[in-house]
């Protein structure tokens, strides 16, 4: 347990960036299973549309370290290669 000041604010800052960091990490996390959900369905344009509104959240958990540049760049390439290949 934090036994001076500084490292008291500290946890309570530690708490509150966690909580932030979870619900993002779900918000991507979320924005993908409905896009896998489209393609396991077999509608492309639903498909299409899902990577449409998931593309943004997915760059965004980039943009703020919830996963790297990378992973989130693959993602979006993985997806959008499953809904071209749904033909």
């Amino acid at each position: 347990m934090a036994s001076h000041k500084s490292a008291e604010k500290r946890a309570r800052q530690t708490k509150r960036r966690t909580a932030v960091n979870t619900a993002r990490r779900s918000r991507v996390r979320g924005s993908v299973k409905k896009v896998e959900e489209a393609i396991k369905s077999g509608d492309k344009k639903a498909a299409a549309e899902a990577l449409r509104a998931a593309q943004p959240e997915i760059q965004r958990g980039a943009t703020k370290h919830i996963v790297t540049k990378n992973a989130a760049a693959r993602r979006v390439s993985r997806l959008a290669a499953r809904i071209k290949a749904m033909a």
